[in-house]
């Protein structure tokens, strides 16, 4: 199973698409339904963003 992406790789992210790359859902196939896959891509994805600003906050 591999592993979900963490949030310090939020450091190697350069352009907004690559979070839809570097996303990956471990648990896919576990799921109940796939809203509740959506549901959990979209919260991670929020808090890889908040750790993207939170990176370019500390920069400036």
């Amino acid at each position: 199973m591999p592993k979900r992406t963490s949030l310090q790789t939020a450091a190697n992210v350069e352009v907004a698409d690559d979070i839809e790359e570097l996303v990956s859902d471990k648990r896919a196939g576990w799921r109940a339904t796939a809203a509740t896959g959506r549901r959990r891509q979209r919260r991670y994805k929020k808090r890889l963003t908040q750790e993207l600003l939170r990176h370019l906050d500390d920069e400036e």
